[in-house]
């Protein structure tokens, strides 16, 4: 079999790209979970919280959509028509931190779900969560005393 022949057998096997379908998609469904981002900064800042701290509890919030959505198995449906319009957001972090987890409950809490929250993007988003809540409850305790 030449180059030709193969290029041919490749061609036939690969399905055609619907590039632009694909991109409107992903603008439509990423900018979708942006606006629902920019809806709940104007519900939490009326609610007497500084931007930089209502910028905040709408991080929290869109992960934490992210990752019931994740466990929910919508998150996973959502992705596979929506593509890079999912991924980008924070949500998509969120879901790939907790989709290898979920798949590895069976194992255990620790060698199962721990070491998975580890693996893929998880060093940078746990460590940043853990880090963020420790400072949180240090902050609390501080200005409580």
């Amino acid at each position: 079999m030449d180059k030709k022949e193969y290029k041919k057998i490749v061609d036939k096997k690969t399905p055609s790209s619907k590039l632009f379908t694909n991109c409107i998609k992903a603008f439509l469904f990423g900018g979708a979970i942006c606006t629902i981002g920019q809806l709940l900064f104007a519900l939490y800042e009326p609610m007497g919280m500084s931007e930089e701290l209502t910028g905040g509890a709408v991080s929290v919030t869109l992960i934490f959509l992210g990752v019931l959505l994740t466990g929910l198995n919508i998150y996973p449906k959502l992705a596979k028509h929506a593509g890079a319009g999912t991924i980008v957001p924070i949500t998509g972090f969120a879901n790939s931190v907790a989709s290898p987890a979920i798949e590895a409950k069976t194992e255990g809490m620790v060698m199962g779900v721990g070491a998975k929250l580890f693996t893929i993007a998880g060093p940078v988003i746990v460590y940043g969560v853990v880090s963020a809540f420790a400072a949180g409850i240090w902050y609390y305790i501080a200005s409580i005393m």
